[in-house]
């Protein structure tokens, strides 16, 4: 039997839509309708490689017109956009699937799951580190109790020289941030997913700015970004305290000076850990202190598994493992850490406007 057909729109028509479009394709009976975006070449280029029937100049035009031939928006904006153009899609009745971090303010992010709520539509975050098969098997390991209660969490999305010379990643007030929102949003939600998503509380930390701003004078993998509209951190650390007591401590760079880039974040509880890379976990077993590593490690694709997770919760009734709520969670942290290094002090949760 066919799978019921599953028609998408974009706003949004640069390099992350093509991805979402791509991944999409791979679910059964998905469609791609239509694309909006102001950029007039990106959008032409959407249209050719992706094969997109409609576009539109206008998003809100296009929310309108498309009304019956969509069930669906993909939110591929940058971050400052996110929380308008998501209202927008899930007010004109479509379910939406809205890039990482969730918005740009938690006052943005409660407006989007309310507004979710109000449309009886689905609202899923872009959190495709959480479908990793890596992350999934630690969260078995969690779930079946083998670390007992998790107390401290160590995350670390670290570049040694990775400044994104493409796109507005270097502008604050289209990102509200530099690596911490870029990066260290994935490598903490994935481990505050297998944490059990326990609540913040409080956030302190600071940043730092002393690469970025200056012309690339270093053979990197991305060299010339636009120094002269660069207003983000390079570096940025933060801790978290939640509400079970346990805390994270997250390290986040766009370029700092180590050895070499590290994507990873360690497990501590009171019976067991683990780390993501390499993937081990430790206990003690029959008298003794145990080091496991799997044998096999399934090669499954995150991304894709994230865009078939977005269709099935909206398409085939799956739970939403991937929801408004903990988009939120992990924006409270993420403006409690920048909020910090603005005060010079801990931020707590329920301060943030």
């Amino acid at each position: 039997m066919a799978a019921k057909p599953f028609r998408v729109g974009f706003i949004g028509a640069g390099g992350i839509a093509h991805t979402h479009a791509k991944n999409l394709l791979k679910v059964e009976g998905v469609e791609l309708v239509c694309a909006a975006d102001v950029n007039e070449t990106g959008l032409e280029k959407f249209k050719t490689e992706q094969k997109v029937g409609k576009t539109y100049k206008d998003f809100k035009e296009m929310l309108a017109k498309e009304k019956g031939n969509i069930d669906a928006v993909s939110v591929c904006t940058p971050n400052g956009l996110h929380a308008e153009n998501t209202i927008a899609a899930l007010n004109a009745g479509y379910h939406v699937i809205v890039e990482k971090p969730m918005a740009m303010t938690s006052k943005e992010c409660r407006d989007m799951i309310a507004a979710a709520k109000k449309a009886g539509k689905h609202l899923v975050v872009g959190f495709q580190w959480r479908f990793n098969p890596k992350t999934v098997m630690i969260k078995k390991q969690a779930d079946d109790g083998v670390f007992g209660k998790i107390l401290y969490v160590r995350v670390q999305a670290l570049r040694r020289r990775g400044i994104p010379n493409w796109g507005v990643f270097g502008r604050k007030e289209l990102q509200g941030g530099g690596g911490m929102i870029d990066i260290g949003v994935h490598a903490s939600e994935m481990a505050h997913y297998v944490m059990g998503c326990p609540k913040p509380v409080s956030a302190t930390g600071n940043a730092w700015t002393y690469m970025g701003n200056k012309p690339s004078e270093v053979v990197s993998q991305w060299p010339n970004w636009d120094h002269k509209t660069y207003t983000v951190e390079d570096l940025a650390v933060g801790m978290v305290r939640f509400d079970n007591g346990a805390m994270m401590t997250i390290e986040s760079s766009f370029c700092t000076h180590i050895e070499k880039d590290i994507w990873n974040f360690q497990i501590l509880g009171e019976k067991g850990g683990a780390t993501f890379d390499p993937l081990m976990v430790f206990k003690d077993e029959h008298g003794y202190m145990w080091n496991e590593a799997p044998g096999f490690i399934p090669g499954d694709d995150q991304f894709a598994l994230k865009m078939k997770h977005f269709v099935e919760v909206c398409r085939d009734g799956r739970t939403n493992e991937s929801s408004g709520e903990h988009g939120l969670a992990v924006q409270q942290w993420l403006e409690g850490i920048y909020l910090s290094a603005e005060k010079g002090r801990e931020v707590k949760i329920d301060e943030l406007p």
